[in-house]
């Protein structure tokens, strides 16, 4: 198992959250609960370039983080994903429920 890194700063007047590593049913937890804490508070991008794995599990916290954002009036934006990233979400048909973004410039 590999270990899910993941760091948060503040850009501007959103909360940016860099993670690395997988997201799985061993690491979710831990996504849980720092996306959770930003999209509470503050609008919050996420940047996924170099997330090596994104399981159900994975998305399912994307999909309740984003109702979550949006009932506290923030916003959610993916940034960077990589191609592991944009291969689940369009596999499973939620490529397009999320706001994907090139770079935080465009945030």
């Amino acid at each position: 198992m590999t270990q899910l890194d993941i760091t948060t700063r503040e850009d501007r007047n959103y909360l940016v959250l860099t993670v690395a590593g997988p997201i799985n049913s061993y690491t979710f937890s831990e996504f849980q609960e720092k996306v959770f804490k930003a999209v509470a508070q503050s609008d919050t991008a996420i940047e996924m370039d170099q997330v090596t794995t994104l399981s159900s599990a994975g998305i399912g916290v994307l999909m309740a983080a984003m109702e979550d954002a949006a009932a506290a009036g923030h916003g959610l934006a993916i940034v960077k994903p990589s191609e592991v990233v944009k291969l689940a979400l369009d596999s499973t048909g939620f490529g397009d429920r999320f706001p994907v973004v090139p770079t935080l410039k465009t945030v």
